[in-house]
């Protein structure tokens, strides 16, 4: 077992081999507080048959139990990886890919599992960091080592790998990965800071790569540098070679300075591959030694090199791109909103021949979605997704399931605008984002920021600011350097980075670097970065044009939300017994009700009249009764010789005796009231024991000459009913009782029964 050891930002770093996992072809054990992320990594022993790729695959996963927590659902256990695992394994894949040697072809497959997690220290820089020292360790070629850190910023001072706290008072958030003399991939986010801040940070950050690739460098000689495989490199021979540039290269140099389209490249390439292979053909079909070659493919190798060459050679010497434009010239942009009428919002961003239309839906608190992951389970009221179905690019393909490509780009749409959604005291509903990508030809990702800022203005969202995006691209070539403003997809294949910048006309707000090359200098960096900033305000500019500020009303088909506050003790008599109050509200209002634990109640619904009988139904639920009030309440039970009981508000119900029917004598209640009427009356009495005393004669007319009857004090123990008259004594000389069936009270003799 060998362990190496370094402290930063306070914890110790500790890079462990020997004791995990012995069979893989290599693993370590990363640890940085209490945090511990193991990374293996196998590859196949032969390469794979007839690929021109690098079959590369990294998984990234967190095991529940490492916080002590054991996962929801149905089944209680881990499932499919969740967007936070998606994006941490690309955060691994992205700087580790182009440190592979161009010519590996077998398959590798590396693993990251978080066995222990502190709550404080994230695991996805250790992954990527621990892939690197496991490919450093095993027989993979490898131009490593790299290193990932990441970079906040509390009170201006940059923090390398800060913990969740530290996290929530900074103002950036960066993930750096590079080599010794290069950074090659950045993702992060920041609360629009400028180009001179994101550049200083990156230097901050390429300060600790150095460092602790020097750790891993120091493990790997611990344990003995490994015999890395030998890699067969396949000459073609120089005859196919040359057939092919003869039969296709003034072609292709022509036809690229020619101002096209995608489609019409496409053809073009269609059109180029069968004059090349109509070339070589009787070259293999001469040649015995050439009989198992298969010349599609090795055709299809060389027109990616020739079209590479051609197109670099164009921009660096002539400063002339694909279609036309000049390097730092962006395409013609086009925006819509409102587009879709029964979306809450819709926008509708076309730059060039790519295309996003997005939809906003705003829903209530019940439409957070909740997060089970290894951190405490919390709730997200923002939510950015992004969809790229195979039509936007004119080809067929699986359908239906989310890629981690469409998991990536749809965070960094998110993050992008995420610093500008208003808080939810000041805008109290959910907030799902939608983009489709309809057309893709170059940084769809970027349209659906631009999309997104639209169609949240247009949806009613006060938007603090609008925010754009904006994909830069570079050709390096032997010093010569030419960055490119808004690349095209051949751009971004054929060139040597991909760059990425959102932001206001204040500054950042997210960016997600990829670089294919080492070496990239800093200066190169600010030019691109200034290059982005212009590009920037033009598109802004374009966006303002259509719509620079949110509209003022929701959609007619958005819920409205309308929030009241309630006294604590009341949540429970608004809420009843097992929510049977409040579902009844609900049922009978059609409106949505939510209820914090503070009071705060806030009812949606499309249409007002549904909110305004919710609002009405819980107010009278919570409205405390005033004597000598007037109320309209529902007989819920009658007592003869007693009176009727009302309900004047819900679970409120008081005695309306029934000398307080009428002016005149009642003889029964049941000539006046029945169960389920619905009448006036006065709160005529609270007593001390709470009870309510009603009186529907008090909003009567008294007749002419009434004398209201002076009302005597009951005495101590008496059983009478409420308001009830002293009648003297009982008169004990009736005689005997009749056991005959006559009359009742006031029967007059009848004689006897007859039979």
């Amino acid at each position: 077992m060998h362990v190496v050891r370094k402290t930063i930002n306070g914890k110790e770093l500790s890079i462990e081999t020997g004791r995990f996992a012995k069979l893989a072809d290599a693993s370590v054990m990363v640890r940085y507080g209490d945090t511990m992320v193991l990374v293996t990594v196998c590859a196949a022993a032969e390469p794979k048959p007839d690929i021109d790729f690098l079959p590369l695959t990294c998984e990234y996963r967190e095991k529940h139990a490492s916080a002590g927590k054991i996962p929801g659902g149905f089944f209680r256990r881990e499932g499919k990886p969740t967007d936070k695992e998606v994006l941490s394994s690309r955060l691994i894949d992205r700087p580790c890919r182009p440190m592979f040697p161009k010519e590996w072809r077998c398959d590798t497959q590396i693993i990251a599992t978080v066995y222990s997690y502190d709550k404080e220290n994230d695991s996805d820089v250790l992954a990527a960091t621990g892939a690197s020292a496991a490919l450093m360790l095993s027989n993979v070629p490898f131009n490593g080592p790299i290193s990932e850190v990441r970079v906040g910023r509390v009170n201006g001072e940059f923090i390398v790998n800060p913990s969740h706290a530290e996290l929530a008072e900074s103002d950036l958030e960066i993930l750096v990965a590079g080599s010794d003399t290069s950074i090659v991939m950045v993702e992060g986010s920041s609360l629009e800071i400028s180009e001179a801040d994101f550049v200083a940070g990156m230097e901050f950050a390429h300060n600790w790569i150095r460092e602790m690739n020097a750790l891993q460098r120091e493990l790997v000689a611990l344990v003995g540098a490994p015999t890395k495989r030998e890699l067969v490199k396949a000459e073609l021979p120089e005859e196919i070679v040359a057939a092919v540039k003869n039969a296709v290269v003034d072609k292709i140099r022509t036809s690229i300075r020619v101002e096209s389209t995608k489609d019409q490249r496409n053809a073009l390439r269609k059109e180029v591959r069968q004059l090349a292979i109509d070339a070589v053909t009787p070259i293999v079909a001469a040649n015995e030694a050439l009989a198992t070659m298969k010349v599609d493919k090795t055709v299809d190798g060389l027109l990616k090199k020739i079209e590479a060459y051609e197109m670099r050679e164009m921009i660096l010497n002539e400063g002339r791109r694909l279609d036309g434009r000049s390097t730092t010239q962006i395409r013609p942009i086009t925006c819509e909103v409102e587009v879709l009428p029964r979306t809450h919002g819709s926008a509708l961003f076309t730059r060039g021949e790519t295309q996003s239309l997005t939809t906003v839906t705003l829903g209530t608190k019940r439409d957070m979605q909740l997060v089970d992951g290894l951190l405490p389970t919390y709730e997200r009221r923002y939510m950015l997704h992004y969809n790229f179905p195979p039509f936007s690019t004119g080809e067929t393909g699986r359908f239906g399931f989310t890629s981690r490509r469409e998991v990536g780009h749809g965070d960094l749409a998110e993050r992008a605008l995420e610093c500008f959604i208003p808080d939810e005291e000041e805008f109290p509903y959910t907030i799902r984002v939608v983009s489709d990508i309809l057309e893709s030809n170059g940084s769809s990702s970027m349209a659906t920021v631009c999309a997104g800022s639209l169609a949240l203005m247009q949806a009613g969202v006060p938007l603090k600011k609008a925010c754009a995006g904006i994909a830069m691209g570079l050709i390096y070539e032997n010093e010569r350097v030419a960055v490119l403003s808004d690349i095209l997809g051949d751009e971004d294949f054929l060139g040597d980075m991909d760059f990425k910048v959102t932001g206001s006309v204040d500054g950042i707000t997210a960016c997600q670097m990829d670089i294919k090359i080492e070496g990239l200098s800093v200066d190169i960096m600010r030019t691109a970065l200034e290059q982005a900033r212009q590009g920037r305000l033009h598109i802004l500019g374009i966006m303002n044009e259509t719509l620079a500020t949110n509209r003022t009303e929701l959609s007619a088909y958005a819920p409205k939300l309308t929030t009241i506050q309630i006294p604590t003790e009341m949540i429970g008599l608004v809420i009843g017994s097992g929510g049977e109050t409040i579902r009844g509200i609900v049922k009978d209002t059609g409106a949505e009700i939510n209820i914090a634990d503070d009071g705060t109640i806030t009812i949606a619904a499309v249409d007002g009249e549904s909110a305004e009988k919710a609002i009405e139904r819980i107010r009278s639920l919570t409205r405390p009764v005033e004597l000598g009030a007037t109320y309209t309440g529902t007989v819920k039970e009658i007592r003869e010789g007693l009176g009727a009981f009302v309900e004047i508000l819900p679970k409120k119900q008081g005695l309306l005796h029934i000398s307080q029917l009428d002016y005149r004598r009642v003889a029964t209640v049941a000539e006046i009231l029945k169960v389920g009427d619905v009448l006036d009356v006065k709160l005529i009495e609270i007593q001390p024991d709470g009870k309510f005393r009603l009186s529907r004669k008090a909003l009567m007319t008294p007749p002419e000459g009434y004398v209201e009857e002076e009302r005597r004090e009951r005495p101590q123990g008496d059983r009478g009913g409420y308001g009830d008259r002293d009648r003297g004594p009982r008169r004990d000389d009736r005689g005997p009782r009749r056991d005959d069936r006559g009359g009742g009270h006031g029967d007059r003799g009848r004689g006897p029964r007859r039979d």
